[in-house]
């Protein structure tokens, strides 16, 4: 039997695997929108939970502010005239309450 000319490799001690640390399912959910379709077009919405309320917004519903650690929603327009770039920079946050009792007069 042949033998080989390469020398072998020293063996290179492995780390022991971890635990991944425990996943925020609330966290997790709260950076997916959810799509809604209204007489007014088609909405991304996506929900804020308390504690990832950390500024001042308007709601353009009631013109009120929503304080740090109030729930809310982030909204834009999934089907705007001027692409998708420009609906993000125009998104708006509401009170929850606001953004389910808006109305659609034109």
């Amino acid at each position: 039997m042949p033998r080989s000319n390469r020398p072998k490799r020293p063996v290179v001690a492995r780390s022991k695997w971890t635990a991944p640390a425990e996943i925020d399912l609330e966290r997790a959910r709260a950076g997916i929108p959810q799509h809604e379709s209204a007489p007014d077009g088609e909405w991304a919405v996506r929900r804020i939970t308390e504690r990832n309320a950390s500024k001042t917004y308007t709601c353009p519903g009631c013109n009120r502010s929503i304080l740090p650690g109030t729930a809310h929603l982030v909204v834009w327009r999934e089907d705007s005239f001027f692409g998708h770039e420009a609906a993000l920079a125009d998104r708006r946050h509401w009170h929850v309450r606001c953004w389910q009792t808006r109305s659609f007069r034109y």
